[in-house]
């Protein structure tokens, strides 16, 4: 951490004072505010690196500003941006909303090689401790030369209380269109691409959505931008950070790994883009093979844990095929981060945040995968996890509780309740595929009727064309699909956290299911119901 002395506290102030911030009544939360006028920045600037002392072609902007929670959400917030150049003097300047100027931390910096391209990006991300609980904070991020970036965000609450988060998966980018075909007897040697990683409009819509609703924070399903399909995989990642800055720099966007995260050449095994661009909690043990691809966070009573289920999943859906690669190390983690979790007493909640899924009743698309089923789902019974939200089919659906497996090919998951409006969590856990982010592929079409389930049982050997292992297919009977959305391909589910009043008593968590029915993010609630348990002080 580094003081900057007057002229980073001058920075911000007139920065904040060109600029201005408004707090908003839902959640306390801040969002950037209209320009309110104030002071000249003259000085300021001159003398601290804004665009007027920069020269533009040898100096980035700061690009793709978004945050991240640490371990603590109460106490640990990292600001993170971007450039395709090496820049100088990143840091961050943390203050108030009122223009009070805090402190300046140190950004580190990363990078990473694009194998198909050679561009080397680098990322900068800078780790603000000691924050107080439950507080709203205004900051900037800067490097030399560069023009400031403001931004805001909320801590997490220390203790029980009251929040919103939401969730999606598999989003790409807001365009449209693959590669230009020029008119009929016109050749074009190489001709441009307009998009190609499945991006819609829709990409655009729902994080327009999620800013409505504006909550503390944001869990991100895997397949993010589907970089790895792309032409240009460093354009495209930046596509993705143009698209979702508007939220992620007000609020911590917090991921897990998808298929499309795996990008050919990027690393040992294809995570290394997604490993720089995110910075989030450190998980011991992990090696720089692995850094990144799983942790957890906590958040009021709310335990939240990421994984990375190309490690156990059978599908060859990345640009490699990587099933195995941690040797178990993330299996004896969760296990014991789970174990940790239901211990706690100040810890009512435990959510899982993954990519591929234990349930679908789609046809035709990925399906459920046995490798989740046989080495997360006897966990997730064993320690009694609350929910479960996934990405990788490309619509709205929601299982009963689901608690044990039966003795069949598939281990078809057992329903333990079958009421939708309110589910007991004690019963079993609850899974939401929620992957319609934004992709130009929907899945909700595909519906079988009545509900049917296609899981991956294995695959088969790679095609000598492409390298790709086929998928082995056994189709089951669904009993545990609770609810799905056949009529609209694309939402996000939002939840507030209720801890309740009394020790011992009970806590709930009320979700809401929105389309995302049109431009702008326009919100259309498809369903509500209540998950609740007893709280975990009851002893």
């Amino acid at each position: 951490m580094t003081d900057q002395g007057s002229n980073d506290g001058e920075l911000f102030r007139s920065g904040m004072g060109r600029r201005g911030f408004l707090a908003v009544a839902a959640g306390a939360t801040l969002a950037a505010g209209p320009f309110l006028g104030g002071g000249s920045a003259d000085a300021a600037t001159e003398q601290l690196g804004s665009s007027r002392g920069g020269d533009p072609v040898t100096t980035p902007r700061v690009a793709g500003l978004h945050l991240q929670f640490g371990a603590d959400a109460s106490r640990e917030v990292v600001v993170s941006w971007h450039s395709l150049q090496p820049i100088r003097n990143a840091r961050v300047l943390l203050g108030r909303p009122d223009g009070g100027y805090e402190r300046s931390v140190t950004a580190a910096t990363v990078s990473y090689t694009d194998a198909k391209s050679g561009q080397v990006v680098y990322a900068h991300h800078a780790r603000l401790g000691n924050l107080r609980a439950d507080n709203d904070y205004a900051y900037a991020a800067v490097h030399q030369g560069a023009e400031p970036e403001y931004g805001s965000f909320h801590t997490g609450p220390a203790g029980r209380a009251a929040f919103t988060f939401t969730s999606f998966g598999d989003q790409g980018t807001p365009t449209t269109g693959r590669r230009y075909v020029p008119p009929a007897g016109v050749t074009i040697p190489n001709p441009p691409y307009v998009n190609d990683n499945l991006g819609s409009p829709a990409a655009g819509d729902v994080t327009a959505g999620v800013e409505r609703v504006r909550p503390l924070f944001h869990l991100f399903n895997g397949d993010l931008c589907y970089a790895n399909l792309a032409n240009d995989r460093v354009r495209t990642w930046s596509d993705f950070w143009e698209n979702n800055s508007r939220s992620a720099r007000h609020r911590p966007w917090m991921p897990s790994a998808g298929n499309h995260e795996n990008e050919l050449g990027n690393g040992p095994i294809g995570y290394a883009a997604y490993q720089t661009y995110f910075s989030v909690p450190p998980t011991p043990g992990q090696t720089d093979v692995t850094k990144g691809l799983w942790y957890a966070f906590t958040v009021g009573s709310v335990r939240v844990i990421s994984l990375a289920n190309d490690d156990i999943a059978y599908q060859d859906g990345g640009s490699s095929y990587v099933r195995g690669y941690s040797q178990g190390a993330q299996k004896a983690w969760l296990e014991s981060e789970l174990a940790a979790s239901r211990q706690d007493k100040n810890v009512d909640w435990v959510v899982v945040c993954m990519h591929q899924v234990v349930i679908s009743t789609a046809d035709k698309f990925n399906g459920a995968d046995l490798g989740v089923r046989q080495e997360w789902v006897p966990l997730f019974d064993k320690y009694g996890v609350d929910l479960v939200v996934c990405g990788h089919e490309h619509h709205y659906e929601r299982s009963h509780p689901i608690r044990g497996q039966e003795t069949n090919p598939t281990l078809t998951p057992v329903t333990a309740a079958t009421r939708t409006d309110v589910v007991d969590t004690t019963k079993g856990t609850v899974h939401m595929v929620l992957g319609g982010g934004g992709t130009s592929a929907p899945s909700n079409q595909l519906f079988f009727n009545p509900p049917r389930c296609r899981v991956i049982t294995a695959v088969g050997e790679p095609d000598p064309a492409t390298g790709k292992r086929p998928p082995v297919y056994v189709t089951e009977d669904a009993p545990w699909s609770a609810v799905r959305d056949a009529a609209h391909s694309y939402g996000f589910a939002a939840f507030t956290v209720d801890p309740g009043s009394a020790r011992g008593g009970t806590t709930s968590l009320k979700v809401t299911y929105y389309d995302v029915v049109g431009p702008d993010g326009a919100l259309r609630a498809f369903e509500s119901f209540t998950l609740q348990r007893p709280r975990s002080d009851r002893h």
